[in-house]
């Protein structure tokens, strides 16, 4: 019997013995083999068939200047005006006035709600007024030394869906939308200053 007894412990310590083995070289496996650290420049995402291009987690990094076919002056990349720029020329065809600037001078305070902002040919809209946003709304966050742009991808009745590029591997994000006396307010984690947008007026 002991030699049964300890048999049946010597076959259980080398099935656990081996269990952990192959979870040991599962995670090897996918560490080797699987998984994939991001390099500059690889789509992370896309929106209307415009990728976003990863950039690192160095936010104030960028890799040369980036320009439409035509010469039309994107930014640097891979940051996040460089994307919204090209995606407003690409998806919408217009190109902006002003190509130069970072990220918080999307948005001006000079220019009165629901009004042109000059310098981006978009009509500009301050967060926590009477319009609501709508899916390819360009967002402009200024409460950082460099400012934020995204472009929203969906609204919901609470929220809103944005696509970015320069937030490392995060290419997507989302925010509250409140609405109360009659006016929308973006907000969560941050708040955006305001949206702009292209209005067609034929």
């Amino acid at each position: 019997m002991k030699k049964i007894y300890r048999g049946l412990i010597f076959l259980i310590i080398i099935i656990i013995l081996f269990i952990a083995g192959g979870i040991f070289v599962s995670n090897k496996f996918h560490q080797m083999f699987l998984y994939k650290e991001n390099n500059i420049g690889d789509v992370l995402d896309s929106y209307k068939r415009v990728n976003v291009f990863y950039n690192g987690n160095n936010y104030g990094e960028n890799h040369g200047k980036s320009y439409s076919k035509d010469g039309y002056y994107y930014g640097y990349k891979w940051q996040c005006v460089e994307y919204v720029k090209r995606f407003y020329y690409e998806v919408k065809g217009h190109k902006m006035p002003d190509v130069y600037g970072n990220a918080k001078d999307f948005f001006d305070i000079n220019t009165e709600h629901g009004h042109l902002n000059k310098r981006r040919g978009l009509i500009q809209y301050r967060n926590g007024e009477n319009e609501k946003p709508k899916a390819d709304d360009l967002l402009v966050f200024t409460d950082t030394k460099f400012g934020h742009v995204v472009i929203v991808t969906e609204v919901g009745d609470d929220y809103i869906e944005v696509i970015q590029q320069n937030m490392g591997s995060s290419s997507r994000d989302k925010f509250t939308l409140k609405y109360k006396n009659k006016k929308y307010f973006i907000g969560g984690k941050r708040s955006p200053a305001g949206w702009l947008r292209k209005v067609n007026y034929n």
